[in-house]
C-alpha cells in the first residue's frame, strides 16, 4: 500500500458521527465568545465562590471558567494562584512525577506550519528507529534514572500501530543494572503521543500495555486550525482529531490526555476549549482527562509559523492560564515540559503542575548518541528551553519542598480511569501516591543521585516520613507496617516495590 492509499483509508467518519449532538461537536465558538464577553469584570464575591468550588474538587462550568479568565485585579489573581496550589496539594500532595519523551520517528504525512516534522520541511533528516535502536535509546533513558517515558511517533504508515506495538514491547523488555549495583531499573509505564486512530487500532495499543494515550488538538479554533493544517492532509480533519481520545476510551484505554499548543490562537479561547473537551469526556465516559498539557509555541527549523504567530503567550499569561486550568479541571494532572526556561518551569510547577520531564532529548536517536539540541538541530520538532538533567531538576524541587516521584503503582494496581479520578476527588489517591513517591525517590537517591542531590533529598525524605507517621489515614488503614517494610527492603537493594 502506498502512503497516499494508506492516508485515504485512515479516517472513519462513523467513528466521529456517533459522538456528535445533532450534527454538532462540543466546540461552540460563538458560545465561547459570548461567555467570555458575558463574564467580564466578575465580582470578587463570585470569584471567591468559584474558588471554593475548585477546592471541593469539582470541574467548573464554562461560565465559571470564563469568569476566572476575566479576572484582572492583582489581589484576586494572587488568591487564585494560592487556591490553585491548595487544589494541587489536596489532590496530588507535594509530588512531581517525572518522565522522558522518547522520539521514535519523524516521518510524517502532515504539513503543520509550526512543526519541524512537517512533510515539506526539506531541512529535516527523516528516520524511524529500528527495534535495536529503540532498545539502545531505552537503555540510555533508563541510565538517566527514569522509569516512565512518553513515546512520540510521527503520523506515517511506517510508524503506525503495528510499529508502535512492537516498539512498546521493545521498551518494556529492557532492564539495566543500576550504577549503585543495587538491583535493576526499567521503564514501568509507556505513555504514547501519537496521531488519531480508529478504534480497532487503539484496541491493539491497549492490549500492548499502553499507559496514557495523548493527543493535542493544537488549536480548538476551526478557522485557525484550517490555516495551519492543509485540508488535504490527515491533520486537516478537525473532528477526526477532536474525538481521538473519545475513541481511545471506547477502545478500553482508561487514561487519556489532552492539550493545546498555546500561541496558535488566543489563549483564553484555548483554555475554554480544553475545559469543554474535559467536560465532554466526563459526559460520555464519566471521567475527564488523566492529564492536560499547555505547551507554548517554540521556534522550529523549517517551520515558519513557529516564530511568526500573532498569538504568542507571555510569561504573565502563561501563569494565568495554568492557574485557571488547575482550578477548572482540578482532578487532572498538569504537565509542564522542558519547552519552558528553567525559571518559568519552576514558577509553573509552584502553581500546581504535577508532571514534568528532564534530561530531555528531542532528536531521533539522540539519547544513545548523547546529543544535545544544538548538536542535533536538524532532527528536532521544536526548541527546548531547559536541557538540565534529571538530577539537577530533582534537587531544585527538593529544595522547594517537592518530592520527585517515579511512581507507576496506580496503573498496575488498577487505580486508573474512573476509579482513580474518584479517589483523586476524594483525596484518597494522594495518600497512596505519597507512599509510592517516597519509595521511588528512595530508589533514585540510592541509585542515581549526585552527592549534592542525595544530601537535600535525604532531608526531604526525613520530613516525608514524619508526615506519613503522623497521618492517621495510614495507621487507620493498616498501611504503615507494609510501607516501613518496603522502605527498608528498598534501602537494602530490592527494587520496584509499590502500594
Amino acid at each position: 500500500m502506498t502512503v497516499k492509499e494508506w492516508t485515504r483509508q485512515v479516517v472513519k467518519q462513523d467513528e466521529i458521527d456517533k459522538y456528535l449532538d445533532r450534527g454538532k461537536d462540543f466546540i461552540d465558538e460563538e458560545e465561547i465568545a459570548r461567555e467570555l464577553q458575558r463574564q467580564q469584570h466578575p465580582a470578587a464575591s463570585r470569584v471567591r465562590d468559584i474558588l471554593q468550588k475548585s477546592l471541593e474538587i469539582k470541574t467548573l462550568t464554562p461560565a465559571e471558567t470564563a469568569a476566572l479568565l476575566n479576572v484582572d485585579d492583582p489581589a484576586l489573581l494572587e488568591e487564585m494562584e494560592t487556591t490553585a496550589l491548595a487544589v494541587k496539594r489536596k489532590v496530588y500532595d507535594n509530588r512531581v512525577v517525572f518522565f522522558a519523551p522518547l522520539y521514535l520517528s519523524n516521518l510524517c504525512v502532515n504539513n503543520c506550519l509550526y512543526c519541524g516534522f512537517r512533510e515539506d520541511n526539506k531541512e529535516e533528516k527523516r528516520h524511524v528507529l529500528s527495534m535495536d535502536e529503540v532498545a539502545r535509546e531505552t537503555e540510555a533513558v533508563i541510565d538517566e534514572g527514569h522509569k516512565r517515558v512518553i513515546a512520540v511517533y510521527g503520523e506515517h504508515p511506517r510508524s503506525h500501530v503495528d510499529y508502535m506495538v512492537d516498539s512498546l514491547a521493545a521498551i518494556y523488555s529492557i532492564k539495566r543494572a543500576t550504577p549503585s549495583g543495587r538491583g535493576f531499573n526499567n521503564i514501568r509505564r509507556v505513555n504514547v503521543n501519537a496521531a488519531p486512530m480508529e478504534v480497532a487500532d487503539l484496541r491493539k495499543l491497549w492490549r500492548a500495555g499502553i499507559g496514557t494515550y495523548q493527543v493535542f488538538q493544537e488549536t480548538y479554533h476551526r478557522g485557525r486550525y484550517a490555516e495551519l493544517h492543509a485540508p488535504t492532509t490527515l491533520k486537516g480533519h478537525y473532528r477526526w482529531r477532536l474525538y481521538a481520545v473519545h475513541r481511545a476510551m471506547e477502545a478500553g484505554v482508561e487514561d487519556v490526555a489532552i492539550g493545546a499548543l498555546f500561541g496558535l490562537y488566543d489563549w483564553r479561547f484555548e483554555v475554554m476549549g480544553l475545559l469543554r473537551h474535559a467536560r465532554d469526556l466526563e459526559r460520555c465516559f464519566g471521567v475527564g482527562p488523566h492529564t492536560v498539557s499547555f505547551p507554548r509555541l517554540q521556534p522550529a527549523l523549517g517551520a515558519p509559523a513557529s516564530a511568526r504567530s500573532p498569538f504568542l503567550v507571555s510569561d504573565e499569561h502563561a501563569r494565568r492560564l495554568v492557574t485557571v486550568i488547575r482550578l477548572a479541571i482540578p482532578c487532572s494532572g498538569l504537565i509542564v515540559t522542558a519547552r519552558e526556561r528553567p525559571e518559568t518551569r519552576r514558577e509553573l510547577i509552584r502553581l500546581g503542575c504535577t508532571q514534568t520531564d528532564a534530561s530531555t532529548r528531542l532528536g531521533i536517536g539522540a539519547y544513545a548518541k548523547g546529543l544535545k539540541q544544538e548538536e542535533n538541530a536538524d532532527k528536532v520538532q521544536f526548541t527546548l528551553g531547559d536541557q538540565r538533567g534529571l538530577d539537577e531538576v530533582a534537587r531544585e524541587l527538593a529544595n522547594d519542598g517537592m518530592i520527585t516521584s517515579f511512581c507507576t503503582a496506580g496503573y498496575r494496581c488498577g487505580r486508573t480511569g474512573e476509579r482513580i479520578m474518584t479517589m483523586l476527588e476524594k483525596g484518597a489517591e494522594r495518600k497512596f501516591c505519597k507512599l509510592n513517591a517516597v519509595l521511588t525517590f528512595r530508589e533514585f537517591l540510592d541509585d542515581y543521585a549526585s552527592p549534592a542531590t542525595r544530601l537535600v533529598g535525604e532531608r526531604l525524605v526525613e520530613q516525608e516520613m514524619k508526615e506519613i507517621e503522623a497521618d492517621g489515614f495510614f495507621a487507620g488503614k493498616g498501611l504503615l507496617p507494609l510501607f516501613r517494610s518496603y522502605y527498608d527492603r528498598i534501602k537494602n537493594g530490592e527494587r520496584d516495590l509499590y502500594m
